[in-house]
């Protein structure tokens, strides 16, 4: 399971926006959304690449960074440790949380609902 910080998170955005990147455009696209450093932006590459979140290909003097890991794979282990840490496991209990805040759009309810139906037809096979 790879962890990712706030900070990681806009590093890999970047990446699944479009990679590979050489690091120097993972710079100055960090510099020109998130006004960090070159330093900061190369701690982070590196941190990633020992997590194994990012690979990096050398090309001469150029590095070439792309993700080792999908937007999809990171968000569903995001979710599963909020899900076990927070809410006990339970996804009903995270609905409902966010349910009481927030009003759901008719689109969403129908989404959700279309989720359920697919997923009961399942486990009725």
């Amino acid at each position: 399971m790879i962890k990712l910080t706030s900070s990681e998170w806009n590093i890999m955005e970047c990446l699944w926006e479009k990679s590979p990147l050489i690091g120097r455009d993972v710079v100055k696209s960090m510099e020109e959304k998130m006004g960090w450093t070159r330093s900061t932006t190369l701690t982070l590459l590196s941190r990633l690449e020992a997590k194994g979140a990012v690979s990096c290909d050398s090309e001469g003097a150029k590095r070439l960074y792309a993700p080792a890991i999908s937007r999809e794979d990171a968000a569903l282990q995001e979710t599963e440790d909020l899900l076990g840490r927070i809410y006990q496991g339970s996804l009903s209990m995270m609905v409902s949380a966010f349910t009481r805040k927030k009003a759901l759009s008719k689109e969403e309810i129908e989404e959700l609902q279309a989720i359920l139906n697919e997923m009961e037809e399942k486990t009725d096979d």
